[in-house]
């Protein structure tokens, strides 16, 4: 499985909430590619899930994969909310 964290430029942000988005798959024991990009690149990327902001969202809704939100990169409970809304985590988990 391929999850993009995506923010406007590619560099800080997005590589904040990929770390979190790793942290959070390896709590509930899943494998996954996380990676950062800019919402540019990430608009033409091939993956299973991507994971961005609110502000971004409406740039990426044409991809064939779920593209689900988080606002806050460091919450690591919005992020599991995220995951579950993608079928990624279960609420059991």
């Amino acid at each position: 499985m391929k999850i993009l964290t995506v923010c406007g430029l590619g560099m800080g942000s997005s590589l904040i909430l990929k770390m979190n988005v790793e942290s959070v798959l390896k709590q509930h024991g899943i494998q996954a590619s996380v990676e950062h990009m800019d919402v540019s690149s990430a608009a033409s990327a091939n993956a299973d899930l991507v994971i961005t902001n609110a502000e971004l969202v409406d740039n990426l809704q044409h991809l064939s994969c779920p593209v689900v939100i988080v606002n806050n990169y460091i919450d690591s409970k919005e992020i599991v909310q995220a995951l579950q809304q993608a079928g990624i985590v279960t609420r059991g988990e």
